[in-house]
């Protein structure tokens, strides 16, 4: 199964393809897909670019991230990294 991800114009967040062409930002409520309609909503999501910045398809199992990119995949799927590590700089300096 695949999901389709992008960012989102607007505001840069990791966005996802939920139901009914849905735009959701949380990678549970992304819609899995299989091979031909994965390729059919690539082509539709590229043709939205006021919406979505670069989407492309990964592949998933269970839900979550799989395949060779998928560290990178749980990483976006959460969120910046930038404001965690910024909190743990900020909870050492009072330490």
């Amino acid at each position: 199964m695949k999901l389709l991800t992008a960012n989102r114009l607007n505001d840069g967040r990791v966005i996802y393809l939920g139901e009914a062409d849905a735009v959701v930002e949380a990678i549970d409520a992304a819609r899995p897909l299989d091979d031909a309609a994965a390729d059919a909503a690539l082509a539709q999501a590229q043709s939205r670019p006021a919406v979505f910045v670069n989407p492309y398809l990964i592949e998933v199992e269970g839900g979550a991230p799989s395949g060779r990119d998928r560290l990178k995949e749980r990483i976006r799927s959460v969120g910046p990294t930038v404001g965690h590590s910024l909190d743990f700089a900020a909870r050492n300096e009072t330490a």
